[in-house]
C-alpha cells in the first residue's frame, strides 16, 4: 500500500474527526445507537406486555379450572338436596311402630310423589313405553321376544321403566316385544 492511498478509517469522514482521528459526534454511528437504544426500548416495552399476557392467560386458565373442579364437586348438591325430603319420610316411617298397613302404603304412596317431584325438578323423565308403542332401540332393551298378531319389534309390556336426563338415557326400559312374523 503506498503513501497516496487512503486508508479505509482515513476515507469514511463519519468515523473520525479528521483534525484529531477521534470518532466523529454527530455520524451514523451516533444515528445506530440511538436507534438501537430505541429499539431495545421498544423490545423491553413488548417483551414486558408479552409476560402480562402471559401472566392474565395463566391466571384466566387457573380460575376457569377452579370453576369447573367446584362445579363438578357440587354439581349433585341440588339433586342431592332434592332427595332429603325423601329420606326424611322413609325415616319417619319406620319410626312409626305401630302403623296400620293401610298407614304404610299411604306413606309409601306419598313418599313416591316426593321422589317422583324431585326427579321432575332436576329433569329426569321417565321411559315408559305403552303396550303398541314401536320399539326404540335407544330408550328400550328388549329382554324377551314373544309371538304376537302385531307388527314386529313392537312394545308388549314393559318390565321396568327407564329414564332420561336431558336427552341422555340413564337408564332403558327393560321391554318385551313381538316377534317378526
Amino acid at each position: 500500500m503506498s503513501q497516496h492511498e487512503p486508508q479505509a478509517a482515513d476515507a469514511d469522514p463519519s468515523i473520525h474527526n479528521s483534525a484529531n482521528g477521534t470518532p466523529a459526534a454527530d455520524g451514523p454511528a451516533t444515528a445506530a445507537a440511538s436507534k438501537l437504544a430505541e429499539l431495545e426500548a421498544k423490545h423491553a416495552e413488548v417483551a414486558d406486555a408479552y409476560l402480562r399476557a402471559k401472566a392474565e392467560a395463566e391466571n384466566t386458565r387457573r380460575r376457569a379450572e377452579d370453576e369447573i373442579s367446584k362445579a363438578r364437586k357440587f354439581a349433585v348438591e341440588g339433586f342431592a338436596e332434592s332427595l332429603l325430603p325423601v329420606k326424611d319420610s322413609l325415616e319417619a316411617a319406620i319410626a312409626l311402630p305401630s302403623a296400620t298397613p293401610e298407614q304404610l302404603l299411604e306413606g309409601v304412596h306419598a313418599t313416591l310423589r316426593q321422589l317422583a317431584s324431585a326427579l321432575e325438578r332436576n329433569r329426569v323423565i321417565e321411559i315408559n313405553p305403552a303396550a303398541g308403542a314401536n320399539f326404540d332401540p335407544h330408550q328400550h332393551q328388549a329382554i324377551s321376544v314373544v309371538p304376537a298378531e302385531q307388527e314386529a319389534n313392537t312394545v308388549v309390556a314393559v318390565l321396568q321403566k327407564g329414564y332420561l336426563i336431558s336427552d341422555r338415557v340413564l337408564r332403558p326400559a327393560l321391554v318385551t316385544v313381538t316377534a317378526p312374523k
